[in-house]
């Protein structure tokens, strides 16, 4: 079969195990924001570059890239900075988000579908979300329904075109709420239910804070799911890994900030040897625990307990 007609699976972006160990470089307004804290102005070119680059030294160690449309396909399109053998998730989430009285608001732009993400030369189709399924019922729009129609759509589009679909959820403080602990727990185990539901092929998700909220999640998924880092220091996601596999049943990691955010404050030379010296280790260890804990996806039922 040819690139545009292949059916591709989880395996595309999965290790030979069968693991998922992904190296996440789609943010834009996040990476931005991470310039200017380290004392620069990114232009839009700045961007491009850090994605290339990053995408060339990380791409042989990972089973798969997370990237954006704006900048960094792209860019790693151009300087042919994915590895073979690495597969491309395309965030697939429009890049400025809507808003309903302080919480935030769903919605797709249906031009970047499952046969853009092909066009893009990607291998999954990723969209962000953020689900609080405990949300009381309130006056006005129904955001968890809207969050999960959307969803459906997209589930929908990618069944009929043959592209994962891999849904991120993080959970959000209601206004007014101090969103932490125990009911913070609750929060991300809620939405995890409610997308489980869903015919979802990966769900990306936050690390529920602790080895009974990982089990917690074990209980309720009948699908396989990957954590995210959320840009927490690198040793501390590595034992989030091993808990989040030997509780929680996750099929590997999903890993941005964690691995390469000093990159921001470098350039030339210094960026290269960082990436070389210090991001690709801590990639290669964070894939060694995977590798060694994960749960292979198609061991995951897929259907709910």
């Amino acid at each position: 079969m040819t690139r545009a007609t292949k059916v591709r699976t989880l395996d595309d972006i999965a290790t030979d195990g069968h693991v998922f160990s992904i190296i996440a470089m789609d943010q834009r307004n996040t990476l931005r924001r991470m310039f200017t804290a380290a004392g620069l102005d990114a232009s839009d070119r700045d961007l491009r570059t850090a994605k290339a680059d990053v995408a060339r030294v990380l791409t042989p160690a990972a089973s798969g890239l997370l990237s954006d449309p704006t900048f960094g396909v792209p860019a790693i399109t151009e300087a042919k900075a994915l590895a073979p053998g690495c597969g491309l998730l395309v965030a697939a989430e429009p890049a400025e988000r809507r808003s309903y009285q302080g919480e935030p608001r769903t919605h797709r732009d249906p031009v970047l579908d499952a046969q853009w993400v092909l066009d893009q030369g990607g291998d999954a189709l990723k969209f962000f979300v953020q689900l609080r399924a405990d949300r009381p019922a309130l006056a006005g729009p129904d955001l968890v329904a809207e969050t999960l129609s959307v969803c459906q759509e997209i589930i929908d589009d990618c069944r009929a075109t043959g592209v994962p679909v891999v849904i991120e959820n993080l959970v959000y403080a209601l206004p007014g709420e101090d969103l932490a602990g125990r009911a913070r727990e609750d929060a991300i185990i809620e939405a995890a239910r409610a997308l489980n539901d869903l015919d979802i092929d990966l769900l990306k998700l936050e690390y529920p804070g602790s080895p009974e909220g990982c089990r917690r999640l074990s209980a309720i998924l009948g699908r396989p799911w990957a954590v995210l880092s959320a840009g927490v220091p690198f040793d501390q996601f590595t034992d989030i890994i091993r808990i989040a596999s030997d509780e929680g049943g996750a099929s590997g990691f999903i890993a941005g900030r964690s691995v390469w955010r000093e990159v921001v404050s470098l350039a030339g030379r210094q960026r290269e040897e960082f990436l070389a010296s210090v991001a690709l280790p801590r990639l290669e260890r964070l894939v060694a625990v995977a590798a060694s804990r994960a749960r292979p996806w198609p061991e995951v039922t897929r259907q709910a307990p």
